[in-house]
């Protein structure tokens, strides 16, 4: 490490230690017993979400092979992705080597010696905040080397492993995105020496497999980041105890250049989301199916499946699909159900297909049949007409494809609808500053200026602007709410502004004393007042692949995986378990899902995201949370929207359509909430065409409170930026979040932990264009609603 670098870790160090919260050496650290049932649960969903590109038949592994194990990630694995959604203290860490030793696989014993002693010579750099390592160093080894090792073993497996993350993003540069050249020899060494060759990569979001592919290895495995159950999935997946169930949620290109986000990705100051709807998968199977080396849904078991469509109707706009999935192999599995869409595209243009919905099978024995029931509404597949401001069903013939991957899903029948259905909105959102966009005409990509936005939005306030609550009188409290004695907002009504400004913030840093330790932060109940007054203090915890505490909680298979199992039962079943332990340890909220649109392979947190699809991630992300809620904690989906990269994240501005952002970037969001109703939601850092997600308005009430319904609170997510509104002269920074019903500043004051009000929120009360107390009575009353959502995991945990 170079003295800059020390420099910077050490002043790194001391800040995390002001502000709280836990630094990556210690979310690292294996201690603690595991909670119970979740070694088991954590393990099969970490080997069904493992994705099978290629393979003649070397895997499973057969009985007896002894095998050669290439790879320092053997012992230095990634077993999540870096940053707040990933640093857990997990009770324990399964390596490969672990979990293929316990499983009884032959490994060839010299080699695995030689990675040992040399791993422990050469340590792997850790780094620190936003400097962490893409890769690891690989141990050189000599062609003679390889040689014996082929001379000892009958099947070789490669481990190659990358990690991005928070405030990190991939490089499009050897050892991030690309193999590094010592890589790349020891695959060709290995390739040639070896008759069976397996590629196992170990990575948070595809890398680039055109050079891999080139070799030709037997296999082609991913195993992302599974988590403390890493070792123990791989071994089961390896050995055939369990099929490799994932499918790929993300289409792997054959180059960097191929996904038309490349062209504006990484800007300091803003990034014009040129590609328009066209991401992933929608762009390559429009205009550029030959650049696709592995295709949006890909993946393969150890058996054969069969899929037909039984029957296909339309019902007003709901439409029904019996699908019959047969098991034609010689052994038992799962298989996942795709079907594909193509509108109509006659009034707007439309990707060459879309997915509609999916369906996992149960566990199939050879010759069964399991018939899945899709069902779902045309209309939450529409297109949005920006002339219009409307959601648009077209009239015409609609068709479908059934299958696994985009690619290969073949024609199943079209369905006509007679009469267009149109569903108006308030434009919202829209840019303000003018780009060219891709669109489709004749077939063909053209670009066109994007449409720009004619809303005044300081109008659209003012209209909306709440009245104060009529006068209650009494002093009632959170107890008389739940007997029904006073409504919310009675009680609000009865608030001093003091409590007001309470509620609009946590408790000012991580690590609060009034929640366990190691907590992201503490809210609602902050001050003696409201306690008093029965407002619990609610405590939320980084999440998504984990609770971040002091203690020592489970490290889950990353959210990269979560969604490669196509399952959302299992999903579900999972974070049903983590809710328990959240009331267990003292967590209140957890800050998960992330669920932004991996627009971009190089972006560093899609390891927490799910999918380049915003029906299969809002789909994933509703399981995720109807499972933490279920066990009587909050979830926070996150972050509300378009945080598509890291550079810069607190700074940057995601430009695009009105179109872009409804379709793609806002889709999954709206079926979380309206599917599993949230508790919070967590804004992003970046500017939304010109605004930042916790000052956006248009976001946080136009669209998720007006035409969503959502009936939570809004939090920021960390230390945001302050700025002034530019529609209301004297409100900025706390009142300009307010008034755009972002409730509750995280962790509640800025940066190093001053621990007191900054004054910004009530110094424009009654003044002319100022805060109104209805608008902080509606915020009060928008965090008590989530408080007491929550607070069923605080009484929890007073009895424990």
């Amino acid at each position: 490490m170079s003295f800059k670098q020390k420099v910077v870790s050490k002043v790194t160090h001391i800040v995390s230690r002001l502000i709280g919260g836990l630094s990556q050496e210690e979310g690292g650290g294996a201690q603690g017993e595991p909670f119970p049932g979740m070694p088991e649960l954590a393990r099969r969903a970490a080997a069904e979400g493992s994705v099978l590109l290629m393979n003649d038949g070397v895997l499973p592994l057969a009985d007896g092979s002894r095998v050669a194990l290439f790879g320092r990630v053997q012992r230095d694995w990634f077993y999540v992705g870096y940053g707040s959604g990933g640093d857990v203290k997990a009770p324990y860490l399964v390596s490969p080597v672990q979990g293929l030793t316990e499983a009884g696989v032959a490994l060839d014993e010299e080699l695995a010696a030689k990675y040992e002693n040399w791993v422990k010579e050469n340590p792997a750099e850790h780094g620190f905040w936003a400097h962490w390592p893409f890769s690891h160093p690989e141990m050189p080894l000599a062609d003679e080397e390889i040689a014996a090792a082929a001379g000892r073993s009958d099947v070789a497996v490669v481990l190659i492993g990358r990690a991005a993350g928070e405030d990190r993003d991939n490089k499009p540069r050897p050892g991030s995105y690309y193999l590094t050249k010592e890589e790349l020899s020891l695959l060709t060494r290995v390739r040639t020496a070896f008759e069976k060759t397996v590629v196992v990569l170990n990575i948070g979001s595809p890398m680039d497999m055109s050079e891999i592919a080139a070799l030709s290895p037997s296999a082609l495995l991913i195993a992302w980041q599974g988590g403390m159950e890493s070792g123990h999935a791989l071994a089961d997946v390896l050995t055939g105890a369990r099929e490799p169930g994932g499918r790929l949620t993300d289409t792997i290109a054959v180059s960097l250049r191929d996904y038309p986000s490349t062209r504006s990705f990484g800007g300091r100051k803003f990034n014009n989301y040129t590609e328009d709807i066209y991401v992933g998968y929608r762009w390559f199977e429009t205009f550029a199916e030959e650049r696709v080396l592995f295709p949006f849904g890909a993946g393969m078991g150890y058996t054969a499946f069969s899929r037909e469509m039984k029957s296909l109707t339309l019902s007003g706009s709901e439409v029904r699909a019996e699908i019959a999935v047969t098991n034609t192999g010689s052994r038992a599995g799962r298989e996942v159900a795709a079907l594909y869409m193509r509108a109509p595209g006659e009034l707007l243009p439309v990707p060459e297909r879309q997915l509609a919905a999916f369906a996992k099978t149960p566990v199939l024995e050879p010759g069964e049949t399991f018939t899945a029931e899709l069902l779902f509404d045309l209309t939450t597949l529409s297109s949005f007409d920006e002339a219009g401001s409307r959601y648009v069903t077209e009239k015409g013939e609609y068709a479908f494809f059934l299958g696994g991957d985009v690619r290969s899903a073949e024609p199943a029948g079209t369905l006509l609808l007679e009469e267009e259905i149109s569903r108006p909105v308030q434009s919202a959102a829209a840019p303000v500053r003018p780009f060219m966009r891709l669109t489709k005409r004749n077939g063909a990509p053209v670009y066109e200026p994007v449409p720009l936005s004619r809303v005044d939005l300081r109008r659209r306030i003012d209209d909306a602007v709440p009245v104060p609550a009529p006068e209650f009188g009494g002093t009632p409290t959170v107890a008389d709410i739940k007997a029904g004695r006073c409504t919310v907002e009675q009680f609000a009504e009865r608030l001093s502004l003091e409590e007001y400004e309470a509620l609009s913030r946590g408790d000012f840093i991580m690590n609060s004393p009034l929640g366990a330790k190691g907590n992201a932060g503490v809210l609602g109940g902050v001050s003696d007042s409201l306690r008093a007054k029965g407002v619990p203090p609610v405590t939320t915890t980084d999440g998504p692949s984990g609770i971040r505490l002091s203690a020592s909680c489970s490290l889950l298979p990353s959210g990269m995986v979560l969604a490669s199992t196509w399952d959302t039962a299992l999903v579900k079943e999972l974070t049903a378990l983590v809710g328990e332990e959240m009331a267990a340890k003292g967590s209140d909220v957890l800050l998960a899902p992330g669920m932004n649109i991996h627009r971009h392979p190089l972006a560093g947190r899609n390891f927490e995201y799910f999918s380049e699809d915003p029906l299969l991630t809002g789909k994933i992300a509703a399981a995720y949370v109807s499972g933490i809620q279920s066990a009587g904690v909050s979830a926070c989906p996150k972050h509300f929207a378009c945080n598509n990269q890291e550079f810069r994240r607190n700074r940057n501005d995601s430009r695009l359509s009105e179109r872009a952002l409804r379709e793609i970037y806002l889709r999954g969001f709206e079926i979380v909430v309206k599917e599993a109703a949230p508790h919070f939601v967590m804004t992003s850092y970046n500017k939304i065409n010109g605004v930042y997600g916790h000052y956006n308005y248009d976001l946080c009430t136009t669209v998720l409170r007006g035409e969503w319904k959502f009936e939570g609170a809004v939090m920021t997510d960390w230390w945001m930026r302050y700025e002034a509104s530019p529609e209301f002269r004297g409100v900025r920074d706390n009142a300009y979040r307010v008034r755009a019903q972002v409730d509750i500043l995280m962790p509640g004051d800025k940066r190093l932990g001053k621990r007191k009000p900054d004054g910004t929120l009530l110094a424009s009360l009654g003044k002319k264009d100022g805060m109104t107390v209805g608008e902080l009575q509606r915020t009060a009353c928008n965090v008590i609603r989530a408080a007491i959502a929550a607070e069923r995991s605080c009484e929890r945990k007073d009895k424990n």
